[in-house]
This record gives C-alpha cells, structure tokens and sequence, in this order.
C-alpha cells in the first residue's frame, strides 16, 4: 500500500506510522500546478503594471483625449456604452460572423486537404487554383463579395470564409504528408482497408497540425469580420469603430479595440481547449516532468 498506513504496533509497544508516500508523477503534477498558478499572478502583474504606467505616462505628460486616452477614461467610456447597451447588439454580430465563417471555412480546408492528399491527381488539378484564390487580397475581393451579396451578414461570412480556408487547407496537407511507416505497414499486414488507414494512423498523426492551422485561423476569423465591416455593413464593431474614429472619439476607440483583443484571446483558449481533449495522445512539453 502506498497510501498513509494506520498505526501499527511497534516492538516497543508504541504506535508507530508511515509517511504517505507521494509518487514522480504526483510531484511533477503539483510542480506544474504551481507554476501554472505563478505564471497566472505574474501576469496579472505585469497587466496592472502596464496599466499603472499607461495612466501615469498619459498624465504626466499631458497627452490630449484626442490623441490617446488614459485606462480610466476607456473605463468609464466602456461603463457608458455597456449603460445604453451600445456594444452587446454589436458585439455579437461580429462573433457570429468570425464563428460561421470560421466553420465553413475549416470545413472546406480541411475537405480539400484530405482531397488533395488522398487523390493526387485531384489535388494537381485543383491546387493551383486554390493558391490562385488565396493570393487574392482579401481586402481587394471584399467589394465585389459585398456587392453579390450585399451588406449583410452573408457577405461578411463568406469573407471569412475565405481568409480561413487556407491555413487550415495547408496544414492538413502538412499533416497528411508526414506518415509513419511502421504503423502504416502494421495496417497493411492486418490487411486495413484505405479508409481504416486513414481514420486511425493518418488523421490522428496529422491533427496536431490541423489544429496549429485552426489556431492561426481563428485569428484571422476575426480579423476578416472586422475588415469585411470598414467595407461595407450596418452592424458589428467594425461599424462601431468606424463611428468612433469619424466622432474622434478615441476612448471608444481603444475599448472597441480591447474587446476584439479580448475575443481573440477567448476564441484562442477555446480552440487549444478542443485541441487538448481532441488529441489527448500527444504528449506536450508541459506535460512532462
């Protein structure tokens, strides 16, 4: 037993006890505990420091409102808009737009990077034009979506569909690419069919790089929403942003800006989330002793 042992009797007539036994494993966990904890409060240090030194900068040297606003007056401009509910209606067409866009345009990366990867002739036939489609500036393609589209949310939501699909399409391909032989010759001894190769040897060797596509994406997921508003849309942050800069409103300005930083950094820890549980065979750096 290597839990606390009850008091046994001794030689001498004494009770005597046993230290509980703790193992590696238990003593790395905890280590990693402690650290995770020390690494959160020094973070949020170093946020109130460079908060505290923004404040203090922006008094000291007397720097207009109009140029740049201290912490405490984004503060009280965010309590203002959040009082007259300016944000919430705003804020989540922005999110539904970076979310829809993002799933299709996963999807479709990762559906033609299993294409392109499994039927050769298939992906030399339709790669170059997919390179051809991404070379375009998105920024230069909004105009024309917007106007098949129009002004809508469908429109902002094949944008980021668009910005999306690559990372992710050349990931996958990255993934797929890289194959290890001796399981790969254990399927074939055990006479594995195409599809069973695929699902338990390729797929589960190339998700983590699926994944890291899937993490850049869902930064540019945002990226393109905000884009695909400045160019044309009724609602959304980016319409948001834009009345605040016409307005030289700059308090407004950067709280708009602080929420999108805030909803990427969500959206990030939710796919490294997904990413964990998905492929909980990889062991990570962290994870070890």
């Amino acid at each position: 037993m290597t839990e606390t042992l009850a008091s046994l009797p001794a030689p001498d007539g004494k009770a005597a006890t046993r230290t509980p036994t703790i193992t590696p494993a238990a003593k790395a966990a905890r280590r990693r505990a402690r650290t995770k904890w020390s690494d959160r409060m020094l973070m949020a240090a170093i946020f109130l420091a460079f908060l505290g030194a923004w404040e203090g900068l922006v008094r000291l040297f007397d720097v207009s409102p109009l140029m740049f606003a201290p912490p405490s007056e984004v503060y009280s401009a965010f309590v203002r808009g959040a009082t007259r509910g300016l944000y919430w209606e705003h804020l989540g067409v922005t999110v539904f737009q970076m979310v829809c866009g993002l799933m299709i345009g996963a999807s479709l990366g990762f559906g033609f990077g299993v294409a392109v990867s499994e039927f050769g002739r298939l992906g030399r036939l339709i790669f170059p034009y997919l390179v051809a489609i991404q070379s375009l500036p998105k920024v230069a393609v909004a105009p024309l979506v917007i106007l098949w589209l129009g002004f809508g949310i469908e429109s902002k939501v094949v944008l980021v569909a668009l910005i999306t699909f690559f990372p992710v399409l050349v990931n996958t391909l990255s993934g797929l690419a890289i194959v290890d032989a001796q399981r790969m010759d254990l399927m074939r001894i055990f006479r594995a069919s195409r599809w069973q190769q695929f699902r338990f040897v390729r797929l589960p060797s190339a998700a983590p790089a699926i994944f890291a596509g899937l993490n850049v994406a869902v930064i540019l997921a945002l990226t393109g929403a905000i884009v695909a508003e400045f160019v044309g849309a009724q609602r959304g942050l980016g319409v948001l942003l834009l009345q605040a800069q016409t307005n030289l409103d700059t308090a407004g300005m950067l709280v708009i800006l602080v929420m999108l930083a805030v909803i990427g950094m969500c959206a990030n820890t939710a796919v490294r989330v997904i990413e964990r549980r998905a492929t909980y065979w990889v062991v990570r750096r962290e994870d070890t002793p």
